[in-house]
């Protein structure tokens, strides 16, 4: 079984100060190791890489971030892209190749990699449609990615069941805990990553019950409020793809507000309007993210948020900072990890210009603006 060696002299000054925040959260299940927590404490999401090579992150991208202290990439690896219902198996082994390639780029980094399963749209169908052919689907994904895994150490790449089941909670429970078995017989040192429902959101961990297994850990999704993280949608269906400019904390008396709220009666845009209105006034942050940190007090299992993030294209730039100061300052109180949706497309943390990575929106993660 191949083992990379320790992360390079170059992040040692990252990685003390990792340490010294990891100690100030105790470890809050015995199950899991505390140097993975640490491990995913920082990160970003590599999107587009599996389904498209040439899609990969600049190296010189990969080793800003690491240098800057970034300690985890999560890799989606589309379902559709890895399961025999839906791609030959021509195609799945160059898939696996493809994740191959990846995790010897990462961890020669210093990188902790979780693979996620990504639902896509054909295995989305079949999910509702089927259960126990997706879980047949399901099943076969994870015993090709555990042939890939299996080469590298358990303490550094990790194995996230499925990305944002769109299933009901009650199937999603009983599926959960049977994947999760599967996948430990295959991987029994590996640290598990699984989630809820409903887009992953936190309101929705409540109804979602610990498996069985104590090497987990629980990631959650926050995109809240979605009015102002998704504004000037790239669907120009979606009504959203008309608000633009709309700040964070949204209040009555701005009058960038009052400015927009205008506009979008000028072009009749009702539903746009009312998604506007109800972000005011703003919830918080933290009484977004309470549910799951309640949750969190009840079970004592670690969490992670690891997706979260603005889309650059109408919000404007200081209310995309704050927000995302915002979110990883609660993570850190909370001894949460998180990991940024994503790294260079429309949600990136990379500058469109010089493809490396922004500056402001590095700060504003890493607590030091």
């Amino acid at each position: 079984m191949a083992r990379l060696s320790s992360i390079p002299v170059v992040f040692a000054a990252a990685s003390i100060l990792l340490s010294v925040a990891a100690r100030a959260c105790p470890s809050l299940i015995d199950g899991v190791p505390a140097d993975r927590l640490e491990a995913l404490s920082r990160g970003v999401n590599a999107d587009g890489w599996i389904a498209d090579p040439r899609s990969a992150p600049p190296r010189g991208l990969l080793l800003e971030l690491r240098k800057a202290g970034l300690t985890h990439i999560r890799l989606p690896v589309p379902a559709d892209f890895v399961m025999p219902r839906f791609a030959t198996k021509a195609d799945i082994d160059a898939r696996l190749q493809t994740v191959d390639s990846a995790l010897k780029t990462l961890l020669g980094l210093g990188y902790a990699v979780s693979i996620d399963l990504h639902s896509g749209r054909y295995f989305n169908a079949l999910h509702k449609d089927d259960p126990q052919g997706a879980m047949t689907e399901m099943k076969s994904a994870w015993r090709e990615l555990a042939r890939i895994i299996q080469r590298y150490p358990s303490d550094r790449v990790f194995a996230e069941l499925l990305n944002e089941p769109e299933v009901a909670a009650a199937q999603w429970q009983g599926e959960a805990r049977e994947l999760a078995g599967f996948i430990r017989q295959l991987l029994p040192q590996t640290t598990l990553i699984t989630g809820p429902v409903n887009w992953q959101r936190a309101d929705s961990l409540p109804d979602f019950k610990p498996l069985d297994d104590p090497n987990v850990v629980y990631a959650i999704h926050f995109y809240d409020p979605m009015v102002f993280t998704h504004q000037a949608h790239w669907d120009p269906n979606e009504p959203l793809h008309n608000v633009v400019g709309l700040p964070y904390p949204a209040r009555a008396d701005d009058p960038r507000v009052q400015q927009l709220r205008e506009q979008l009666t000028v072009l009749n845009r009702p539903r746009a309007l009312a998604m506007v209105d109800r972000a005011i006034p703003d919830r918080g942050i933290d009484k977004w993210l309470e549910p799951a940190a309640a949750w969190q007090r009840q079970y004592s299992r670690p969490i992670i948020i690891n997706e979260f993030g603005v889309l650059k294209a109408g919000a404007p730039r200081d209310s995309r900072l704050r927000w995302l100061a915002g979110v990883t300052a609660y993570a850190r109180q909370q001894c949460w990890g998180w990991t940024h949706w994503e790294m260079s497309q429309g949600f990136g943390l990379a500058d469109a210009v010089t493809g490396k990575a922004d500056q402001g929106v590095l700060k504003a993660l890493l607590g030091t603006r």
